[in-house]
């Protein structure tokens, strides 16, 4: 699939065209055409044997006028009734297996739309928004499962109950088809027009969800910083302004949808007008009976459920469609990028690990000013450097270019001597910043997102190693209770310590820590230090220092101004060399 191209917004996630999407949907149902094929059959049976009901009143109609008896009627009610079962019966057979084809599907969708997500960069999800890619994890994935799950397998019963109807029409007598001739300019009309209208009015929804959900998630994950600077107005206003631009799209689309519906409605009431009308000439004609008048009319108000059906599938196919275009951007950008140049450096970790050596690096966020300018690091094999200084230093951005999350605007970093782009991933260095998070499941499922392969003795041994082993020990059911989202609540520090143990079970050559331990109360800070000296043991470590403690456990300490190195040495030698580093050690042991 190649890369799609259309975006609302710069930096926006981008949004297949039609052609592309096309293509993917057709690719999800790849190698099932048999299984379509069935049921499409099985539902074709199951419409043909429902107008068995109409064609019955029918016939009773002409059985009465006739002067006929009981048995008569009796009959043709039980015939009716065995076609009425045997419709039901093919039809459920057909959801059925429209739910098991149409639910495979849709998980796939799901599958590539989470692994795409995962292949993005970090800077490309940044540079958009993370609300665009939640939106368009949850609203859109929602939105294309409902139409899939609900909206395919009814248009599949609608699209046959319409055709056969029709077809009924015509064995009635071929006068009857003049209706479908007086009502199909009005139906296609409307539906021309809502064709017409509605995509853009979804597609313009969606984005408005996707702004929504931005405000939303910048607003909560920076809850502390907008209390604290008493921001809440401001939030919540934004927030706001989100979420009355979705209104007002969902108002159109509202708008949009009822006047479809009020052509509709024109069509219906012009088709049993032209029925009553045509049915009273060939009834005075005696080209046909009321029997068959009443089973015409019978036929079309049987249209009215599958064209309603239609129609409301119609709209939720065209919300799907927006939806499933801003999916298919997504994937098709995950692979673009999966699919570039395949690293051809190799590191040899045999000998220990690496030199890490930054040479010259430049950058700025979003080609802005830089940030970071000029700067040359080394780090030898196996040492473990801290870097501190005042915020806004560019201690993070050093981090997050080391890692790989943003590429320099100029200079190089090498690992092992290979160039970071064109590092394996089993060179690459592992970055791991104070937002740790506890996935959902047992504490062995999420020890083991590191290391699907790792036996439960690797597990304790890990724990052991960042000092986490004794709590665990103490938990009912140890490795295998349930933590994350609904399970056993672990503490800030053990949530670090679980961290520090899924790094130990990935062991990277090269280690980052972005003031992985900052949120530690005083009374767990030397605990998690030293687990973090525990798990960076025999790796080249670079430490973001929220404490000059850790600082003071490196083996060597840079000092950062202003996006430039400005000292460097052991915790000793800077300390007494009456510097920055002096500095920033004095006023922070005052305060500790």
């Amino acid at each position: 699939m190649s890369a799609p191209t259309t975006t609302a917004v710069a930096g926006a996630l981008p949004v297949a065209d039609g052609a592309e999407t096309f293509r993917f949907a057709r690719g999800l149902l790849a190698g099932k055409r048999g299984a379509l094929a069935l049921v499409f059959v099985v539902l074709l049976v199951g419409a043909a044997l429902g107008l068995a009901v109409p064609w019955g009143f029918g016939a009773m109609v002409d059985v009465a006028l006739d002067g006929h008896g009981y048995p008569d009627v009796l009959r043709i009610g039980g015939l009716m009734a065995v076609a009425a079962i045997a419709s039901a019966a093919f039809t459920g057979i057909g959801i059925v297996l429209s739910a098991r084809l149409f639910e495979t599907a849709l998980a796939r969708l799901r599958e590539s739309m989470v692994g795409a997500a995962l292949r993005l960069s970090q800077a490309r999800v940044e540079d958009a928004g993370s609300g665009d890619l939640v939106s368009r994890a949850t609203d859109d994935v929602g939105a294309v499962s409902q139409a899939i799950s609900r909206g395919v397998p009814a248009l599949a019963r609608s699209g046959f109950s319409v055709a056969v109807t029709v077809a009924g029409f015509a064995a009635l007598d071929w006068r009857f088809l003049l209706v479908v001739l007086v009502v199909l300019p009005v139906y296609v009309l409307g539906a021309r027009m809502y064709v017409r209208t509605a995509p853009p009015v979804y597609r313009s929804e969606r984005a408005a969800m996707a702004e929504r959900a931005h405000h939303m998630l910048g607003s909560i994950r920076g809850l502390p910083t907008v209390h604290a600077y008493d921001l809440m107005d401001r939030a919540s206003l934004r927030v706001g302004d989100g979420s009355w631009r979705v209104v007002r799209w969902s108002m159109r689309a509202r708008i949009v949808q009822n006047r479809l519906f009020g052509r509709v409605n024109l069509a219906e009431f012009v088709g049993m007008a032209t029925i009553v009308v045509l049915g009273v000439a060939l009834v005075d004609g005696d080209v046909v009976t009321v029997g068959a008048v009443t089973t015409a009319m019978l036929l079309f108000l049987r249209l009215f459920g599958p064209i309603g059906a239609l129609l409301m599938v119609m709209d939720d196919i065209q919300s799907a469609g927006a939806s499933l275009a801003r999916i298919v951007g997504v994937i098709g950008l995950g692979e673009a990028e999966a699919a570039g140049p395949a690293p051809s450096g190799e590191v040899d970790v045999s000998d220990g690990p690496p030199r890490v050596e930054v040479d010259g690096v430049a950058f700025g966020y979003g080609g802005g000013r830089r940030v970071l300018d000029g700067v040359t690091v080394r780090l030898e094999p196996g040492e473990t450097v801290a870097v501190v200084g005042t915020s806004g230093a560019g201690k993070t951005t050093l981090a997050a270019l080391i890692a790989g999350v943003h590429v320099p605007a100029a200079g190089t970093i090498r690992i092992g001597g290979t160039d970071l782009e064109t590092l394996p991933d089993s060179a690459a260095p592992v970055l791991l910043t104070q937002d740790v998070h506890v996935f959902a499941g047992t504490l062995a499922e999420d020890l083991r997102m590191a290391a699907p392969s790792a036996s439960d003795a690797d597990l304790h041994a890990a724990l052991e190693r960042v000092g986490a082993a004794e709590w665990v020990a103490l938990l009912d059911d140890g490795l295998q209770t349930v933590v994350g989202a609904g399970g056993h609540a672990l503490t800030p520090q053990r949530e670090q310590q679980l961290a520090l143990a899924r790094l130990v079970l990935l062991d990277p050559p090269v280690a980052i820590l972005d003031e992985a331990t900052a949120d530690a109360d005083s009374a767990d800070a030397d605990a998690l230090e030293e687990a973090a000296q525990a798990a960076l043991a025999g790796r080249t470590a670079l430490v973001v220092a929220h404490r000059l403690s850790q600082a003071a456990r490196a083996d060597r300490v840079l000092v950062m101004e202003r996006g430039a190195v400005v000292e460097q040495g052991t915790h000793d030698e800077l300390r007494h060399a009456g510097g920055r580093y002096a500095q920033l050690w004095a006023a922070w042991s005052r305060h500790r």
